[in-house]
């Protein structure tokens, strides 16, 4: 995949040098974009492939799991129609702002090495979470190639996995799933009762020759009823009675009302009032299993919007008061390849319902969403974060992860003229004056960092000194000309010619008053910290020294469990100590939500117990939870004493606002 991504990048550069789009061969020329050019949200990716795209939202970012398409190549080293024998991994994606998306690189799910060694493939995934026992849970649903459907569960969007059952969820034998041609494609909906629900299914009847009527209503698509441990079937599939049904089943709610939506097949005559082949289309039902009554087509064949066909896969998901849908198309290899070769690549669009509640039409577009909210430059930001790019790939990093400490990616296969670049980062008015970055090699180079183009200004260069390996990692930093207000970022990449630089995990800026390294805030000291809401600090209750005692506000001023030292980890995240007890602060049972208490507990290396400071521009911060990602806050924005400590969504209140006050 490296080599033969490298071959098509070089091949662009020299026909775009042809074509004369570079006045120049100099050193400041820059790898081309492939697919996804700058200004544009479509596709999401394309450093890499992802097809069949499954949105779940979960506290305020949307993660997309993909089939993993990959390219192959025959004996000469060309690039061949795809098989599909690749799709044994699971492709996952995630953002908070619909431009900006992170890698989380593959989940291994399926063959000897996989984490459900019973299974051979792992196509068409879907993905959920659920609250069990008071905990938040996640389940990965996907298909053993046609033949059956699998589950995987996680304590986290991005993993790690596990594989709960040693064997398939649904098969079939499960009853009601007879008849069913393709068992494969699940879409997954937790209704808000907490039920579960799996649709799945595909294939027409009839062999190689199907009649009319199995064209017509093939009888393939299924829902069943999950338990309340969402690993389980209850009852009987039920039959989704979907007009010309071909594969790709899709769910979701509206209005009290559940929207099934399917891909359509490309046989037989398709009337006036059915879906024309290949398209999406949708039904509706006041009940989760049914009946539902067909409504129309939303969303035509790839081939309408980008001239490359195939067949069409979807989910429809709201996010930030909005609806969206999901789809895949070959723009990324039709760039590459000048045809699709079945290649497939993410893209989003908007839906929208006219007043019935019926679905407008969807036009696919490369221009994709707006932009939702601005970054925040002075959280660590994973170098895999990315809105647009030229030339650098992804893989596995053994440097500790920034959601999830044991799963993390890094950007590697770096070369001169390469970069990457992450849309409307917001500097604020105070402004960045450094700039850090966890970076491994063995040969060295440059980050050249320029604002609104390639080409724009630049504000500050790193020099990436050699680590000692391309996975031994070492945080730099270089200070950069004062940067406000709300610009695209791009991170050019210099060096020697035809060497592989360096490879880079995250980074941050830092702004005068702390910017996360923080020069207010220092190694080793002791602090109070203070809310700049309620002027309370935050304590331990009833200055506690046992594991689990409550974070609260009060005014004891004074007394050591107020007392707070700082220890940094040299990742960009701190441990905060207190002196009294000399437990650290975490986050109770690990939780993720918004509303979860902060607690002292013995530092046992979670992510919970890890923090990041950053500058709010008045000489306070937020502290932000690694694992969870979201703020320390006081309950209820109280102003009293004796109110919990509790983490939430960063919503601009004061009371997510900390002073640092030092004490010794």
């Amino acid at each position: 995949m490296k080599k033969g991504k490298r071959s098509i990048v070089l091949l662009l550069t020299f026909v775009l040098l042809g074509m004369g789009m570079f006045q120049s061969q100099s050193v400041h020329a820059e790898t081309p974009a492939i697919a996804k050019t700058p200004g544009n949200a479509n596709p999401l990716m394309d450093h890499k492939l992802g097809a069949d795209p499954f949105a779940m939202t979960y506290n305020g970012r949307v993660y997309l799991y993909m089939s993993s398409d990959a390219y192959e190549y025959d004996s000469n080293g060309k690039v061949k129609t795809n098989s599909f024998s690749n799709l044994n991994k699971v492709h996952v994606i995630s953002s908070d702002d619909m431009v900006n998306w992170t890698d989380h690189g593959a989940i291994p799910v399926a063959g000897p090495n996989g984490i459900a060694k019973w299974a051979n493939g792992s196509w068409a995934p879907a993905a959920a979470h659920k609250k069990i026992n008071g905990q938040d849970k996640f389940f990965l649903y996907f298909s053993n190639s046609a033949g059956g459907l699998g589950v995987l569960t996680a304590d986290s969007p991005i993993g790690p996995w596990t594989d709960p059952l040693g064997k398939a969820l649904v098969t079939l034998n499960t009853p009601g799933v007879a008849g069913v041609v393709w068992l494969f494609d699940p879409a997954v909906l937790v209704d808000d009762d907490g039920t579960g629900y799996l649709y799945f299914g595909g294939g027409v009847p009839g062999g190689n020759n199907p009649t009319q009527q199995q064209w017509a209503s093939p009888k393939t698509a299924r829902v069943i009823k999950l338990s309340n441990d969402m690993i389980h079937t209850e009852g009987s599939a039920q039959v989704i009675d979907a007009p010309f049904f071909f594969e790709d089943s899709g769910i979701h709610k509206y209005n009290g009302k559940y929207y099934y939506s399917y891909c359509s097949n490309f046989g037989g005559t398709h009337p006036p009032g059915t879906p024309p082949p290949g398209e999406i289309a949708y039904m509706v039902s006041d009940n989760p299993m049914g009946p539902f009554t067909y409504v129309k087509s939303i969303l035509k064949n790839p081939y309408e919007f980008f001239g490359v066909g195939g067949n069409n896969h979807h989910s429809i998901f709201p996010f930030n008061n909005k609806w969206y849908i999901a789809y895949h198309a070959q723009t990324v290899s039709k760039a590459i390849l000048g045809d699709g070769l079945g290649y497939r690549s993410p893209h989003i669009n908007e839906l929208t319902y006219a007043g019935n509640g019926e679905i407008n039409p969807i036009q696919g577009t490369m221009k994709g969403v707006t932009q939702i909210k601005n970054l925040n430059p002075y959280l660590r930001t994973e170098a895999e974060t990315i809105a647009w790019q030229g030339g650098i790939l992804t893989e596995v990093a053994q440097a500790p992860g920034g959601m999830v400490p044991n799963v993390n990616m890094n950007v590697t296969d770096i070369h001169n003229g390469d970069w990457i670049a992450v849309a409307n980062a917001d500097f604020g008015s105070e402004g960045a004056t450094s700039f850090k970055a966890n970076v491994a090699s063995t040969v060295g180079g440059q980050i050249e960092i320029r604002l609104g183009s390639p080409t724009g200004q630049v504000i500050g260069t790193l020099q990436v000194n050699p680590t000692g390996g391309n996975q031994t990692w070492s945080l730099q930093e270089t200070t950069i000309n004062g940067v406000t207000g709300v610009h695209h970022v791009y991170f050019m990449f210099k060096g020697a010619n035809g060497q592989r630089l360096f490879n880079l995990d995250y980074w941050q800026f830092g702004s005068s008053s702390g910017g996360g390294q923080s020069s207010d805030i220092e190694n080793g000291r002791v602090y109070t910290l203070k809310n700049e809401h309620s002027g309370l600090m935050i304590g331990i209750a009833g200055a506690s020294t046992a594991d689990g005692a409550q974070a609260l506000q009060s005014n004891n001023f004074g007394a050591t469990d107020h007392e707070w030292r700082v220890d940094s980890l040299n990742n960009g995240y701190y441990k905060l100590t207190n002196m009294r007890s000399g437990k650290v602060l975490g986050i109770e049972n690990m939780s993720t939500t918004n509303g979860a208490k902060a607690i002292q507990w013995d530092d046992n290396g979670t992510a919970d117990h890890e923090w990041q400071f950053a500058p709010v521009g008045n000489g306070s911060y937020k502290i932000v939870n690694r694992h969870s990602g979201k703020v320390l806050g006081v309950d209820g924005m109280s102003t009293t004493s004796g109110a919990n400590i509790v983490q939430w969504d960063d919503n601009g209140t004061a009371d997510h606002n900390w002073r640092f006050v030092l004490v010794r």
